[in-house]
């Protein structure tokens, strides 16, 4: 009986390795091709979808835990999670990018002119004589700063937007916007409604 008994446990045990020995190599590139498409997709998706892609880094140690702890079921399905949580943040990614390029293309449509229309009008004010009515030199002197603020921010975005730091050169955009609408209320000069204020503000 006992021989029975032992002849079985053998044979259940041979069939549990051999079946975890099956799942091993299927779970195995499972990993490896999630890893690929993590390391092929990781600059742009934790650049625009960021805490999305933190989900992405974090179902894909559990996958590597399981597979490590011979949990090779486990790992298979976790490495396919990993696989179709990437192809989601990638879109997620690129269509986040695709808002921002445009608001973007839509600030520097607007920004600039309105920065110009500051230093012209603010050249125009310093030169002259007496200043118009409701303006004074403390005003005058406060739209200098705003000036100086816009133009600096947007120097900033520009070279943020030449290095292909999109997110950040929206943002340096949006103070750049804010800084010379500052400047054209304290001059009293009419604000135009181009230049949209940048994705997400």
């Amino acid at each position: 009986m006992l021989k029975k008994l032992s002849a079985t446990l053998v044979l259940m045990t041979c069939l549990w390795i051999g079946a975890c020995a099956s799942q091993k190599a299927p779970a195995e590139a499972a990993l490896k091709a999630a890893e690929d498409a993590v390391n092929a997709t990781a600059a742009e998706a934790n650049k625009y979808v960021p805490e999305q892609w933190k989900a992405v880094t974090d179902a894909l140690a559990a996958a590597k835990d399981s597979f490590n702890k011979g949990d090779y079921k486990a790992a298979l399905a976790g490495a396919q999670d990993v696989s179709q949580k990437v192809k989601d943040a990638a879109a997620a990614a690129a269509a986040k990018k695709d808002q921002l390029v445009k608001a973007w293309n839509d600030m520097s449509a607007g920004v600039p002119g309105m920065v110009e229309a500051v230093k012209s009008r603010v050249d125009i004010l310093s030169s002259s004589k007496k200043l118009p009515a409701g303006l004074d030199k403390a005003k005058l002197e406060s739209a200098k700063a705003s000036l100086a603020g816009a133009s600096q921010a947007w120097s900033d975005a520009s070279e943020s937007y030449k290095a292909g730091n999109v997110s950040d050169a929206t943002a340096k955009a949006g103070i750049a916007k804010d800084k010379a609408t500052e400047a054209m209320r304290t001059l009293g000069m009419s604000v135009p409604s181009a230049a949209p204020a940048p994705a997400g503000k």
